[in-house]
């Protein structure tokens, strides 16, 4: 059985990403069912966000950074109905949560490796610096959860989860101010990932 802990033990509440769902489950199941109703899999639900993170990315890579805020901004609907459409038909299944989870850590590389090459080709060192520690940070950061969740331990909580890391991403990009908010991200994701890493440790030694 997988217990859930944040800093303090084992816990139930409500992550953002919970709350976020809550709040915007009267828009999202809708249109969800709707999609359903089409007959499109939620699996390619999934790989359309996917490509359009993709595009996000080459925009970021030509300095356009507005129009790939702007492309993600309204791709993050797409993140929560997958899931929402797989659960409305009864059969959410562990491929499609695999799918879901692996096509998220590509479409973050994709986004800040648009960014790291924007910053090469401006050889602006520090930003390329920033970006793949943002990178690597955001990778971890689900690397820990998912070893965790391996040993029997689901750990949720931290300060830079996917959709906080989106919602200093998203402005930054839509307001051309790039590198301030890669280096939030940089600083965020990868003391996030130390944050799950002492949580795990403390867990697993109170067993």
């Amino acid at each position: 059985m997988t217990r859930t802990f944040d800093q303090d033990g084992p816990v139930e509440r409500p992550t953002l990403t919970d709350i976020a769902r809550r709040v915007f489950k009267g828009v999202i199941d809708p249109v969800a069912g709707f999609l359903n109703r089409l007959g499109i899999p939620p699996n390619t639900v999934t790989l359309v966000g996917l490509v359009g993170h993709i595009l996000a990315a080459y925009y970021a890579a030509q300095g356009k950074m507005t129009a790939a805020g702007l492309f993600i901004l309204f791709l993050g609907p797409v993140d929560a109905l997958d899931g929402t459409m797989a659960r409305l038909r009864g059969e959410p299944t562990k491929w499609g949560g695999f799918v879901d989870s692996v096509v998220d850590r590509y479409s973050e590389l994709f986004i800040f490796g648009g960014m790291m090459y924007y910053f090469l080709t401006e050889q602006n060192w520090f930003g390329v610096v920033m970006a793949y520690l943002a990178a690597s940070g955001s990778i971890m950061v689900s690397y820990v959860r998912a070893r965790s969740q391996g040993v029997g331990v689901d750990i949720k909580k931290g300060w830079f989860s996917r959709l906080e890391r989106y919602v200093v991403l998203v402005p930054s990009l839509v307001f051309n101010l790039p590198l301030y908010g890669v280096a939030i991200i940089a600083f965020g994701a990868q003391l996030t990932a130390l944050q799950r890493i002492f949580v795990m440790r403390r867990a697993v030694h109170k067993e």
